[in-house]
This record gives C-alpha cells, structure tokens and sequence, in this order.
C-alpha cells in the first residue's frame, strides 16, 4: 500500500472545515494552507476523500512542489518528477493552471513548458518518440504561487460539487459545496425539521438531507482516477460499501422547501429525486410572508436573492425586513442566512450570534447566524 501526498483545493475561509473532515475519514499529515489543505493518505484515503468529502473541490495527488524564477528551472523541476510512475504510455496528461504573484506569469508557456518536460522525462522512461494519449485521463493542475511550484494531478475529473443530481438549476445557483459548508456550521441535527424558504433547486436541502443522514456526497458520481491503472476497482468499491455502510436510514430528518417560483418548486423535487432523497424533502409554492415557525424547534438556512443577483438592492433589502418580522426569536429554532449585503443585520433588525465570511463564487459574504 502506498502513501500519498494528496491536495484538497477548497473555497476560502472553509480550510479548517476541510481539514477536520479529512481527519475524521483517517487522513495523516493533515495541513490546512489557504485555499488548500494537504494531507497523507494510501489509495483506500484517494478514493475515500473523493467519494466522501462535502466541502473540497477536488482531490489532487501532489507530484512535486519547488521554487521556480525561470523557465529553464520549471522545465529542469517539472523533468525530475517520477511521471512514469503515474503515466503510461497512452494515458492522456493534458496540462492546466493558475500563477499569482510570481516572474512566471504566462500561463500558456507554462503549460507547455510543463508539457514538454513531462514529455521528455516519458521519452527517456519509455524509450518512444510519440504519445498518443488515447488512453485514461491524467489532468495535470499546476499552481505557481509568489515563485513557488506545485505540480498535481486531479483525481476527480469533474469538480466534487458536482454530485450528479443537479442537471438543471434556478438562476444564480448556490455551489454544492458551499452549501454543505453552510449546513455544517448551522449545526443541522439528524432528527432536524428543516427549512428554505427560498429553495430555488433545492441544493441547500438536499446538502442539508446528505448531512443530516450521513449520506456520502460522492455515492452517486464517478471519478477520473476510476480508471487509472494504480489504483485497483476493488478499493473504489470497498470504499463506496463502506460510505454506504455509514448512512443513518433511521434518522428522523425531514426538509420543506418553499419558493415564490412553481418551476423552482418542479425543479427542486427533480433534483432530489436524482440525489435519492425525494422521500425526506417536502417542497411547495409560497411566499416569505407566509413563514410561520411551527413546533419546537427547527433550523431555516437560506440564501435569498440580493441586489447583485436577482433583485434591486432596494427589493432585496425589503426582502430582509419581512425575513426579520417571520424570522421570530423562539427557543429551539435558528436561522442562517448568507448575503453580501453590509446592511444586512440593519434590514433584519437584530445583530446576528455569530457570523463567518464565506465566498459565494467570486461575491464575499456573511454568513449571518441567530441561534440565542
């Protein structure tokens, strides 16, 4: 068994939440960095962070990292690595990444000087001139950073907040893994009555359905490294039965969904059914007027529609003063709502208990959390 150096990239301000997870699935080394944790793991973890991780974008196997102020440097660095032990002769090995704040900022030369390196190293491993890369996928990610190299290679493929059960979504969607790291911090329980009074597709209830029942994110995807020669297909399925092994079916869980929009309200129920949730989600047409909080206790997590996205600022920031007016102090029941909008807790009425700075896409947020 192998051990890896393995990368989760993640949204900003949730690397903590990240690494957490990956030590609570028996990741080694586990060190958060930013936008980015790093941690150790044999090929049981690679399979294990991809198909059970909430909150990371993706899982990428670190092949090398080194400081670089020319290209002659990257090329030389890049040549180093044991790609051979990875690539085979067919595999594809294309050539992605980002600089900041580096002398190497052309992104182009890079690829392709990363490219030629990775070549030539193959040439003289496998004694051939040409490579046809019909073969399996092996995404090569580069990140340069104040002159320092990291060179990857994904093992997703797509990004892991595609869970596969969101073909079609509302417009200005949530991301998948943003809305699990919302769930997570509002503490949502497993016998929780849940609520979004603006659900639009549903992704909040159904990442809040997956937690809350201990449901695997990655259960119902596949993944690049799926078909890569290291890594045996009985590791890929004992991992898959042992996330399947860990779901809570007897949880008392129940989520409601409400929009003001019937095809939100069609869409939702699409989307959690293809998630294999539809059985635990109630969603239907009504307004945030109509809010009323029912029983002992319950937790509302919603990401209205703001100034930037979908309405004026000035309807948005209408919108708020109703959510506070619903939105009414009980023992038992919280509410957290996400919005870039600085006059927020002015709107809403009352200061939120807690709040934590979260990245919806490229928009800053609060995340602004009443619980007392």
């Amino acid at each position: 068994m192998h051990n890896f150096k393995l990368v989760c990239p993640c949204l900003l301000g949730v690397e903590g939440l990240v690494a957490d997870e990956l030590r609570k699935m028996d990741a080694q080394n586990v060190e958060p960095q930013n936008g980015r944790v790093l941690f150790d793991g044999s090929e049981e973890m690679l399979a294990r962070a991809n198909i059970g991780s909430r909150f990371s974008e993706r899982v990428l196997v670190q092949m090398g990292s080194f400081p670089a102020r020319s290209f002659e440097e990257l090329f030389q660095s890049v040549k180093a690595l044991p790609w051979e032990e990875w690539i085979g002769k067919n595999d594809r090995f294309p050539v992605k990444g980002r600089s900041l704040n580096s002398k190497l900022t052309s992104i182009p030369d890079c690829q392709s000087i990363i490219k030629k390196a990775i070549v030539e190293r193959l040439k003289q491993k496998y004694k051939l001139n040409w490579f046809e890369e019909t073969g399996a996928l092996y995404q090569i990610q580069f990140l340069i950073m104040k002159d320092n190299v990291s060179v990857m290679i994904d093992t997703s493929g797509e990004g892991l907040h595609k869970r596969g059960y969101r073909a079609a979504s509302t417009e200005a969607p949530i991301k998948e893994t943003l809305a699990a790291c919302m769930v997570h911090l509002s503490r949502v329980r497993h016998d929780a009555h849940f609520i979004d009074p603006f659900c639009g597709s549903g992704t909040i209830l159904i990442e809040a359905t997956l937690y809350a029942l201990n449901i695997a994110p990655g259960l119902r995807r596949r993944f690049s490294a799926e078909q890569w020669a290291q890594i045996r297909p009985d590791i890929w399925r004992r991992e898959k039965e042992r996330a399947q092994s860990l779901i809570m079916h007897d949880a008392l869980f129940t989520a409601y969904g409400y929009d003001i929009d019937g095809a939100a309200i069609a869409l939702t129920l699409e989307n959690a059914k293809k998630a294999g949730v539809i059985s635990r989600i109630h969603a239907e047409k009504r307004s945030i007027k109509d809010f009323r909080s029912i029983g002992e206790y319950g937790c509302v997590i919603c990401n209205p529609p703001y100034g930037e996205r979908l309405l004026d600022i000035r309807q948005a920031e209408e919108l708020y003063r109703t959510m506070g007016k619903v939105f009414v102090k009980k023992h038992g029941w919280s509410y957290s709502i996400i919005s870039p909008d600085e006059k927020f807790e002015e709107c809403f009425g009352r200061k939120a208990d807690r709040r934590r700075k979260l990245y919806n896409g490229m928009i800053k947020c609060q995340y602004y959390m009443y619980f007392k």
